[in-house]
């Protein structure tokens, strides 16, 4: 039993970092003695990488991006989640809001960030507004999908038992449509990632995006290369954050479909 649980762990551990480590050693070997100027060797970036991101830095660029990117992507599951619930409930409510939410979802939130920073100025809350902007609509849309594909059958036996109001959407609605919930906001994660950059590049005084941008124009080939990384490094490891809530939150979806797949 352990020894299976042992092999279970090292399998799943080379099919998460498998591919990585396969791409890092393939950019170690393809740059390894590079002399061109824009692609350094990998060994130069990694050199690079704890003089320029610990300390000072740190506190000045990345954690300020943390703090944006949470509050962004938490404010999207919020008004995600809630937005969804009333429209996926109420046939008159999706009616006259479906046009309306089709025409803002087709805007690229990066078209925005001139506009926003009209009434939003240039400070934290444009680049909070700017996330939330791309966030929501993933997580908006398959609310609505999931709160609309509950099944009839759970329904009609909720409204035999008398169950309404908040009772009946937390144990019936939210917990059938939360596996599509968890699609909408993990598709939103990654782009809560790409807009908090975006943001910053716009009249910013710091954060990853600045940083990054700052080093390309003055030149720091490196340095920038070492924020890119970061980057990549970022989203991985909230990747494998985000899985971990996904498996706690949804274990007894993931074993239902076990049970469904192995009778």
């Amino acid at each position: 039993m352990i020894r299976t649980s042992v092999l279970n762990m090292a399998r799943r551990a080379v099919l998460v970092l498998g591919l990585p480590l396969t791409l890092f050693s393939v950019w170690w070997f393809a740059t390894a003695g590079s002399t061109d100027f824009y692609v350094p060797p990998l060994s130069t970036i990694l050199q690079k990488f704890p003089e320029v991101w610990t300390g000072e830095r740190l506190a000045s660029d990345v954690v300020p991006s943390l703090v944006r990117l949470t509050t962004g992507y938490l404010l999207a599951v919020v008004i995600g989640v809630g937005l969804g619930l009333v429209v996926g409930t109420s046939r008159v409510v999706r009616d006259v809001l479906e046009p309306v939410l089709e025409l803002f979802r087709a805007i690229p939130p990066p078209v925005l960030v001139p506009v926003i920073m009209l009434f939003a100025g240039i400070g934290d809350t444009m680049k909070v507004i700017v996330i939330v902007s791309g966030c929501v609509w993933p997580i908006l849309l398959n609310t609505v999908e999931g709160v609309r594909a509950v099944d009839e059958v759970l329904s009609d036996t909720c409204r035999s038992y008398g169950i309404t109001g908040p009772s009946r959407l937390w144990h019936l609605t939210l917990r059938s449509a939360s596996p599509q919930i968890v699609t909408g906001m993990r598709q939103s994660l990654s782009i809560a990632i790409i807009l908090m950059v975006i943001s910053e590049m716009f009249a910013a005084s710091n954060g990853l995006g600045f940083t990054i941008v700052q080093f390309q124009r003055t030149f720091a080939i490196p340095e920038m290369w070492s924020g890119v990384l970061l980057l990549g490094l970022l989203g991985f490891a909230l990747s494998l954050l985000f899985r971990l809530a996904e498996n706690r939150v949804l274990a007894w979806y993931h074993g239902l479909r076990r049970a469904q797949r192995n009778p």
